[in-house]
């Protein structure tokens, strides 16, 4: 009968790594507290710019209203001055008491005031037409008469503080704007998700090579207390 000699261990076996020799293993690094707040912030930021995106241009241009910035604090404390209101294309006889309506002082003119409708002044002989009576919320005297052809809409919704911006940006400035805008923060999420899907894959291949080692460690560790029977 042929006897199998026990052979000395490889020098790896009995060194510090342990009796597995495997060579140890970097544990990876832990990512902060700060790294999640950050990312949180910027998910965060990107989502307000687009909602505000969405809510001062996509939607006004789909629907064809007008921005319009309060400027005085008549409205207060509904309208702060320095909001953006959203003012809709209205039909005039669809405009009811409690209405916040955008007119022309003048026709024709773009200087505009956006005011409550507190009375209709429907016509009383033919020919007429129906007439509004307006008053800033704040104010104590109402407006003089407006009429339906100074009607540019009803305010639809508004935001808080953005009207000094869309100040800023009116006009041709907006147009070379919106898009560059528009453009990086299609960029910023497009790196945003990117990161986020190689950050997953790199994950998934430290894990799968944690697990092959694993498994070459415990295969190793069967020969050796299999050459120790």
């Amino acid at each position: 009968m042929t006897a199998i000699a026990n052979r000395p261990l490889a020098s790896n076996a009995s060194s510090p790594s342990g009796p597995s020799g495997a060579t140890p293993r970097k544990p990876a690094k832990k990512k902060g507290v700060l790294h999640y707040i950050g990312v949180g912030l910027s998910f965060g930021l990107l989502s307000l710019v687009l909602l505000l995106a969405v809510l001062v241009v996509a939607l006004p241009m789909l629907t064809k209203s007008t921005p319009y910035t309060v400027l005085t604090s008549s409205m207060n404390p509904s309208y702060p001055a320095g909001t953006l209101v959203i003012v809709k294309p209205t039909d005039t006889q669809q405009i009811r008491i409690g209405d916040v309506i955008t007119y022309q002082i003048t026709s024709n003119e773009p200087a505009v005031i956006t005011h409550r409708v507190i009375q209709i002044v429907e016509p009383t002989k033919a020919g007429d037409e129906v007439a509004f009576i307006t008053k800033g919320d704040a104010n104590s005297l109402p407006d003089p008469v407006v009429k339906p052809v100074q009607v540019r809409g009803v305010v639809w919704y508004a935001v808080p503080l953005i009207g000094w911006i869309n100040n800023v940006i009116n006009g041709g400035t907006r147009n070379v704007l919106v898009p560059i805008i528009a453009g990086g923060l299609f960029l910023y999420a497009g790196f945003m998700g990117a990161s986020t899907v190689i950050e997953r894959r790199r994950k998934a291949a430290a894990e799968a090579a944690q697990a092959e080692q694993d498994a070459a460690d415990a295969e190793l560790r069967d020969l050796i207390d299999a050459s120790r029977v």
